[in-house]
């Protein structure tokens, strides 16, 4: 693997990384911010979620800014947009400028979502786009387990721990941001949208310093010929658009409708559901964390080897098996498999749809809708993650665990007939061939 390729798609692998770590950071502070501020229950579900707010509009708008100001430009400003939200939370002095600064960060969560896997996908070589542009998935993971050894590591330094919590997001945001200077423009953005042949040539012959120039010109017209359309099927929304479409929603809505947020959000919750005091529940939940990381690493290792559509395979039986078991346990009370089946429900979400999502949009729609289609699928992803984790608390108090778990898995034997019946196989294949094999052309 090309040595320059991989720092770029590192760089922007980052940008999950930030992800992650600003989306949990805040599990260490939110009690003392209620204290702090007085705050109604009301108002504290808010200022919690308004992270989540900012993430959805982030993932609604990211697509613009792609392809109006180029990938680069947008990557830069996604680490504007992080040290803001950091610097801004930890050193809000009242609840409104708190609001307002998570609900930023929130925002460069979104727009990394659309923006870093689509960029990696336009400079990586078919033959490991998958281990590149799942990097972002990893780096995700990654920062969740190391804002939670932050905030252990900071809660005991006086009662300012909290904005220190939130604040030193800040040092990781600015290193990112440097390193963004450092990349270069995507050659298929420079072909496609901004007409700029010469520096596309540039950016493909640094990727790949040992092809001749004779083979780059090639790869560059293959991409034009591939980017060029009629204006009368330049919109989105259209029929020839429909099959990426469709994917790019159902991977999104059954990624989410697994359970996954609700796991990782509730699984003290879910493990005192089975017994287990409040002090065990939380140590179980860190295994969740570690197993996420190791297990998202093997995905990552076998996308490129196994391809997209055998990953989704594993994930499914995987999924099917580990929350039916979960359902049977709480039906019948047998609780001791409990904690076992959800650490092998996250080993099948990281193998399979963890790796695979983010990957997966950003491959599957032509080099010209490729940032509206991103957009559609962070969209959709995000939409569902909010519904689920808004609502899961409620299903929990009206319905017996063992139903909620039964409709998990009921959602997951769809997926798996999903994958066997419409989902193609991306692996190794040039993205300009993809677009054939969904009848772009």
């Amino acid at each position: 693997m090309n040595a320059r390729i991989f720092f770029w798609s590192l760089t922007s692998a980052l940008a999950g990384f930030l992800f992650g770590f600003d989306t949990v950071v805040i599990s260490g502070a939110e009690k003392t911010i209620q204290t702090l501020w007085s705050l109604s229950p009301g108002l504290h579900g808010i200022a919690m979620g308004s992270a989540l707010y900012g993430t959805v509009v982030g993932s609604l708008v990211g697509g613009w800014p792609a392809d109006r100001f180029g990938r680069r430009a947008t990557l830069l400003w996604i680490g504007v947009l992080y040290l803001v939200g950091a610097v801004g939370s930890g050193l809000a002095p009242n609840v409104s400028i708190f609001i307002a600064a998570r609900f930023v960060g929130g925002l460069g969560i979104g727009i990394s979502t659309v923006v870093a896997p689509m960029y990696i996908s336009e400079i990586a070589p078919p033959k490991h786009r998958g281990r590149l542009a799942g990097m972002f998935q990893f780096n995700i993971v990654f920062g969740i387990l190391i804002a939670f050894v932050s905030n252990a590591l900071l809660a005991g330094i006086g009662e300012n721990a909290w904005r220190w919590m939130l604040g030193v997001a800040a040092f990781p945001s600015l290193l990112y941001t440097m390193l963004c200077f450092g990349l270069p423009e995507s050659p298929r953005w420079l072909l496609s949208r901004k007409g700029d042949r010469e520096a596309a040539l540039q950016v493909l012959q640094r990727g790949e310093p040992d092809l001749a120039p004779a083979e780059i010109a090639a790869e560059a017209d293959a991409i034009a010929a591939a980017s060029s359309e009629p204006a009368s099927l330049g919109h989105f929304w259209t029929r020839r658009l429909r099959k990426p479409i469709l994917l790019a929603i159902l991977i999104a809505f059954f990624n989410q409708l697994s359970g996954i947020n609700a796991i990782l959000y509730y699984a003290p919750r879910i493990f005192e559901l089975t017994g287990l005091a409040a002090k065990a529940a939380l140590l179980q939940s860190v295994g969740i964390g570690v197993t996420n990381l190791v297990f998202t690493f093997v995905g990552l290792w076998l996308i490129d080897r196994l391809g997209r559509r055998t990953l989704l395979y594993i994930g499914s039986f995987g999924y099917i098996a580990s929350l039916g078991l979960v359902a049977w346990a709480f039906f019948t009370e047998h609780f001791s498999i409990v904690p076992v089946c959800i650490f092998a429900f996250i080993a099948a979400h990281a193998i399979g749809q963890g790796a695979v999502i983010w990957v997966f949009i950003s491959e599957i729609f032509p080099n010209r809708h490729r940032a509206e289609g991103q957009t559609l699928g962070s969209t959709t992803h995000w939409v569902f993650a909010a519904l689920l984790t808004t609502f899961f608390p409620k299903m929990v108090a009206v319905f017996p665990p063992g139903y909620i778990f039964s409709f998990f898995a009921a959602m997951m034997v769809l997926q798996l007939i999903w994958v066997k019946t419409l989902v193609p196989e991306t692996k190794g294949v040039p993205l300009e061939q993809i677009q054939k094999q969904l009848g772009m052309e």
